[in-house]
């Protein structure tokens, strides 16, 4: 589907002293929003269009699908709250395990932000089960979460820090509890408030590490 001329020229020709998000970023930014209140079966494109301030052919244009959209509002997401939580100086300096407690910290659904990162992989597993073009995307921000663990343990097992073991395998079964206890604090399931999950994760984290009871 073509764009309009005005938006083309909105998107492609923008001067680099001009700081203003692309429209792209602009679109990208609002379905983020919009997917997470509404869900991407319900969200309509005229309001993502409407909050990124683009025509409706403009979002066509660039997003074919839904899933095409759903897929990159993800990535977009990914890029800009996950790249930041997974940047080494946001995380503490003292010992390989509380770095390993503040990345579980920022992978469990503890801020309205990271809420709002985890509704959209709900959205990316649902989606994916149905939409094998999605299966891709969602391996490829697994493989980028689980090289954030894997590395940071082998740091700690190199360090003497933790016992040796796999740190490839520790990291998946690390992941699997963040999922499987992120998504009940996500709905509210009153039996695993963030507190538990948070401390469920850490305590068997540790044990596969070899360290001793972990602070609550």
């Amino acid at each position: 589907m073509s764009a309009p001329a005005a938006d083309l020229a909105e998107s492609k020709a923008r001067s680099a002293s001009d700081s203003r998000p692309s429209a792209r970023d602009r679109i990208l930014a609002a379905a983020v929003r919009r997917i997470a209140t509404e869900g991407i079966d319900d969200v309509r494109i005229a309001r993502i269009a409407m909050d990124a301030g683009v025509s409706t052919s403009l979002v066509h244009y660039h997003f074919a699908t839904r899933e095409a959209l759903l897929a990159e509002a993800l990535e977009y997401s990914y890029r800009h709250a996950g790249d930041a939580r997974i940047a080494s100086g946001d995380l503490p300096a003292a010992s390989h395990a509380e770095r390993l407690q503040s990345m579980i910290d920022q992978c469990l659904p503890t801020t309205p932000s990271l809420q709002e990162d985890w509704v959209l992989w709900v959205e990316l597993w649902l989606r994916a089960v149905r939409h094998t073009e999605l299966r891709p995307v969602a391996e490829r921000l697994y493989a980028r979460l689980h090289q954030w663990f894997a590395v940071e343990i082998a740091a700690g097992v190199r360090d003497g820090e933790f016992h040796s073991c796999d740190p490839e395998a520790v990291a998946d079964h690390t992941l699997a509890l963040i999922d499987g206890f992120g998504v009940r604090t996500l709905i509210g399931d009153r039996r695993v408030p963030l507190k538990r999950a948070r401390q469920a994760v850490q305590a068997a984290l540790a044990r596969e590490l070899g360290l001793g009871e972990q602070p609550r």
